[in-house]
């Protein structure tokens, strides 16, 4: 791969550090009055997902991360592994729930997602930006209650749990004339 100086980080950019794989989220290049100039790095860690700042001399270099974003199919979990599909080459990867995280509550059939692959394998998940779900279960909204925020948590069909307007309903009871969120 290639080797990027401190000075041509950018967002975005993936490198090695330390025999892993992290993603450039904010770069500062400082050129201070006297002494060295430097570079301020915040670093996401692509296998924990844990948020590291560094700093590196102008002359340090860091090698290109072997890693591949993917637009695949989510097909199914099976209880232990999340099944994913590449629409070109009908190739299937199965990822774990340290791949997934908490990005599992938002995957439904046959949704396009963006899986990092590192060394071939999937090192994490990203699910569409968007996704219509049903509600499930939530409290029903009292009359005069706007004084707060006007939300109520609510469960989806996938088990997560957001904040949605009073006068929305669960899909048991319809009381309002509203569709379904």
């Amino acid at each position: 791969m290639a080797t990027y100086y401190s000075n041509d980080f950018r967002a975005g950019l993936k490198i090695m550090l330390d025999g892993e794989p992290y993603a450039v989220e904010a770069s500062e290049f400082v050129k201070p009055g006297k002494g060295q100039a430097f570079a301020r790095v915040k670093l996401r860690r692509l296998l924990t997902g844990t948020r590291v700042e560094k700093t590196f001399k102008s002359t340090d270099s860091a090698e290109g991360a072997d890693v591949v974003d993917m637009n695949l199919t989510y097909l199914y979990n099976d209880g232990e592994f999340w099944h994913f599909m590449n629409n070109e080459t009908f190739e299937q990867l199965s990822a774990d729930a340290k791949a997934i995280g908490d990005n599992a509550k938002w995957l439904l059939d046959q949704a396009e997602c963006i899986v990092t692959l590192w060394n071939g394998q999937p090192i994490s998940v990203t699910p569409p930006n968007f996704v219509e779900l049903e509600i499930v279960d939530t409290d029903p909204g009292l009359k005069g209650d706007t004084a707060g925020t006007g939300g109520k948590p609510a469960t989806l069909s996938t088990g997560a749990v957001v904040k949605v307007p009073l006068f929305r309903t669960d899909r048991r009871s319809h009381q309002s004339g509203y569709p379904l969120w």
